[in-house]
């Protein structure tokens, strides 16, 4: 029998058009201090330079780390939206190089508690996201809350970040094995895959993705994808204290080539496999099944 979440789900898909434009990826990790957000940004940033529309919502509730990394401070954020009669446009801040972002704020985690009619006005109102973006990166928390699992239940394109730290791995596999437990995954749907964070070279970076990925195939059944790693360099350290990107900030070092390089690769492979998409709007109607269906 059809449950009340997944019945809400298809009423509003039927009055929505939904865009299938945008790519959308959660970029996630098992714990914190790895190094998540830095790469959300500096992604953003090489997707830019390649001529991409991108805009980052931040979803680390809590923080404000994408927003100094930016160095903006937004007006308003998702509460607004849903709220205060904001639309998308008012909502997005611009960053450097023109990029989006959006402070989610208490709005996301807001969104399990809204009615019928409140649903259907925000995910009206988040197509309108599908139609000036070509990549949405959203910035997950860390670590295995409910939240950070909806939003990779939800999302089609998951990034992982991982650094050489066994507590680091462990957690990851960790992540992957709550997300595996839930009714609502299924890994044929869903591309997850690793980037290997802060390693001293290029092997360390591949062995952190073949463990994660030896385990995850043997006991999970779920195959993932690698990236490629970000070395260890001292001029990301010089960029954090300068609150910048280190693609920004030094965009001749070590770590910025491997964001260049990462970055490369998905779209390469993104252009290979040609998947379909449903954007932004479908992505937070799911996220909001997954709430109450959870709740």
């Amino acid at each position: 029998m059809m449950d009340q979440a997944e019945q809400l789900r298809q009423r509003v898909s039927q009055q929505i058009q939904y865009s299938g434009s945008t790519r959308v990826i959660a970029v996630t990790s098992g714990k914190g201090g790895v190094g998540k957000t830095s790469f959300s940004v500096n992604l953003a940033i090489q997707f830019s330079k390649k001529g991409k529309r991108v805009v980052i919502i931040d979803a680390d509730f809590g923080l404000s780390n994408v927003e100094i990394m930016l160095g903006i401070r937004p007006e308003y954020n998702m509460a607004d939206l849903i709220y205060n009669d904001k639309n998308i446009d008012d909502i997005i801040t611009k960053g450097p190089l023109d990029i989006g972002f959006i402070s989610g704020g208490s709005g996301v985690q807001d969104m399990v508690n809204l009615d019928k009619e409140q649903i259907r006005v925000m995910i009206s109102k988040l197509v309108r996201l599908d139609t000036l973006a070509d990549v949405i990166i959203i910035d997950t928390g860390a670590g295995i809350s409910d939240t950070v699992l909806e939003f990779v239940l939800s999302s089609p394109e998951v990034v992982i970040v991982a650094t050489p730290e066994p507590t680091s791995i462990t957690d990851a596999y960790s992540l992957l094995k709550t997300v595996n437990r839930n009714k609502d995954f299924t890994a044929v749907d869903k591309k997850i895959q690793i980037v290997s964070n802060r390693v001293r070279s290029k092997e360390e970076g591949k062995e952190i993705y073949e463990k994660l990925n030896m385990v995850s195939t043997k006991f999970l059944n779920i195959q993932m994808e690698y990236l490629g790693a970000i070395m260890q360099d001292s001029n990301a350290s010089k960029a954090v204290i300068e609150q910048k990107p280190v693609s920004l900030a030094f965009p001749n070092s070590v770590s910025t080539r491997c964001y260049q390089e990462i970055s490369n690769k998905m779209l390469e492979l993104d252009e290979v496999k040609e998947e379909p998409r449903e954007g932004i709007a479908k992505f937070f109607l799911d996220f909001i099944r997954h709430q109450k269906r959870n709740k």
